[in-house]
């Protein structure tokens, strides 16, 4: 025992353990890097400097819905609706501009109905005793249905230099996307929020067990439908990125959002049966899940062995995020 003890002591094998919890703690972002460094051996076109673009701004949008998804997951639910609101978003977008609205009150206008979307499924989901499933399944269609309504005819382009500057990556800031930029902000608003505040941490808590978390005094009606108020509102924003760098609104965006943010949130390490997740991790898990799309674009794989490889990569991630549960526990 006491020969047990001074091995651990040891200030050889404590560096060891630091770096091993290091590596555990940052895998995913380690695993990106590499990801990078191998991809650029594949091809030379990867690491120019329009690719990284393409790469950056295509996949911002992912990491918007993956971060919404990421509270209402931690919860212990499911928003399957997120693509479809993306696709309300962008037609409602395009035809408040085409009506002449401010492009600023268009914005605002906009995420705040998509967070009234959002406020249905919670409704559902918590007062309505509905499966965040069955719930979502269905404004999943309902959304979808509203997008094509509100269309009515063909696409509806954008012309307004205000909102295609400030969404569509088309102006830069300190060198940075003001896409980026506005990600870079929602992240850290996620991180204070879900590491910094007690809503935050009731989130984990009815996650984790509703039932302690009620006997505790949480809200946990009110703090479910926040989180689903948020996922439909960054779904909002993320459909009106999408409308912004390809200067239309369409009903036809967003089909297969919501598969590429529950599987960016599971990459991520998040647990599908609530109560883990980090808001980081979600939006690394979004930017690595577009690096392997993109690679494999680059590289001539056609797109049915791409979605072969995606559902892969998701049933690997659940895998090992479930051994890693089970050894914690």
């Amino acid at each position: 025992m006491k020969a047990n003890q001074e091995i651990l002591n040891m200030p050889a094998f404590g560096a060891k353990l630091s770096f091993l919890k290091l590596l555990t703690k940052n895998y995913l972002f380690i695993f990106l890097c590499i990801l990078v460094v191998f991809c650029s051996f594949l091809s030379d076109k990867f690491l120019t400097f329009d690719n990284m673009s393409n790469i950056l701004l295509q996949n911002s949008v992912i990491a918007f819905l993956a971060l919404g998804q990421l509270l209402v997951v931690i919860t212990g639910g499911i928003d399957l609706s997120v693509g479809s609101v993306a696709a309300l978003a962008s037609v409602l977008s395009a035809s408040f501009l085409g009506m002449g609205m401010n492009p600023i009150l268009t914005i605002i206008l906009v995420m705040i109905l998509m967070a009234v979307a959002g406020l249905g499924n919670g409704l559902a989901v918590t007062y309505g005793k509905i499966t965040p499933f069955v719930v979502t399944l269905a404004t999943l269609t309902i959304y979808r249905g509203l997008a094509y309504i509100f269309q009515v005819g063909s696409l509806v382009t954008i012309e307004d230099n205000t909102f295609l500057a400030i969404l569509a990556g088309k102006t830069v800031v300190g060198g940075i996307y003001t896409p980026i930029i506005i990600l870079f902000l929602t992240l850290g608003i996620a991180i204070f929020m879900l590491r910094m505040t007690t809503f935050g941490r009731r989130l984990y808590a009815v996650g984790g067990n509703s039932e302690a978390a009620r006997l505790a005094g949480a809200p946990i009606n009110r703090d479910i439908i926040i989180a689903y108020v948020i996922s439909g509102a960054l779904a909002g924003l993320g459909g009106l990125m999408t409308t912004a760098r390809l200067s239309t609104g369409s009903a036809l965006y967003g089909q297969g959002y919501e598969l590429d943010a529950i599987a960016a949130v599971v990459v991520g390490g998040a647990s599908l049966i609530g109560g883990k997740g980090f808001a980081l991790n979600a939006v690394l898990g979004a930017f690595l899940i577009g690096i392997i799309r993109n690679i494999l674009n680059l590289t001539g794989v056609a797109s049915y062995p791409q979605m072969v490889i995606q559902g892969l990569i998701i049933l690997v991630a659940v895998l090992l995020t479930t051994m890693a549960a089970r050894k914690k526990a």
